[in-house]
């Protein structure tokens, strides 16, 4: 049906008009898009297979579009170069917490080492959590499902709670949002403020490597760890 995709890009582009309006954070244009065209699938009886094929050239432009997050860092290089150590330090701490919580919340609520391994991969961009979680032996339609749900939660809460903590700071916010929410969040942070954006868009490619390379070893521990306990 060649009418689903300029209708799911009309439906995003006029919900995104109204949330420019709006500005809340609980008003996400990603979150209520969805949740327009979800009525509208189940009206038409469209299957989302059906959906999927006809609009994949989005997906398709999704690896585009995370390299495109790269270009404002080239603004903040000589302040990144001052800040390299601490960085690197952060974003592998946050790699590890995101991969280590999500494996510990999928085992302590009875979940199998498929699952485990679906939601280990959670807070990086979707091209590379499909890839790991895959090969760790997840299903990646699930890894790809919580990446979704990450995302938008971080979209919507992060900057209430950085603001509820009272962090201030462009690049800890950016930082923090970046290396939990990946595009989605940043995506955020650039529409809130340009540096924040290219901070986040920093952490999204520093953690998207740190779990690529670290998933590997960590995950298999995890497990021997659990089945031991």
């Amino acid at each position: 049906m060649i009418w689903m995709l300029p209708l799911t890009v009309v439906i995003f582009l006029l919900i995104r008009k109204l949330a420019i309006k709006i500005k809340s954070t609980l008003f996400n244009p990603l979150v209520i898009s969805v949740i327009v065209l979800i009525p509208i699938l189940l009206l038409t009886n469209t299957s989302y297979n059906e959906y999927f094929y006809n609009v994949r050239w989005i997906h398709e432009l999704l690896p585009y579009s995370v390299v495109a997050l790269a270009y404002p860092l080239y603004e903040l290089i000589p302040q990144i170069k001052s800040r390299w150590k601490s960085i690197m330090f952060i974003t592998f701490i946050a790699t590890l917490s995101s991969m280590i919580s999500g494996v510990c919340i999928a085992f302590w609520l009875g979940g199998n080492i498929e699952i485990a391994a679906s939601i280990l991969p959670k807070s990086v961009t979707t091209a590379i959590a499909v890839t790991i979680a895959e090969n760790q032996g997840g299903v990646p339609s699930i890894a790809a499902l919580c990446v979704i749900l990450v995302g938008t939660l971080g979209a919507i809460l992060g900057h209430q709670l950085l603001n509820l903590f009272k962090i201030r700071s462009a690049a800890a916010r950016g930082l923090a949002i970046g290396s939990v929410s990946h595009a989605v969040g940043t995506a955020r942070c650039i529409e809130v403020d340009y540096h924040e954006g290219a901070y986040s868009s920093l952490a999204l490619v520093l953690c998207g490597i740190m779990t690529s390379l670290t998933a590997p070893f960590l995950f298999p521990i995890m497990v021997l760890i659990h089945n031991v306990f």
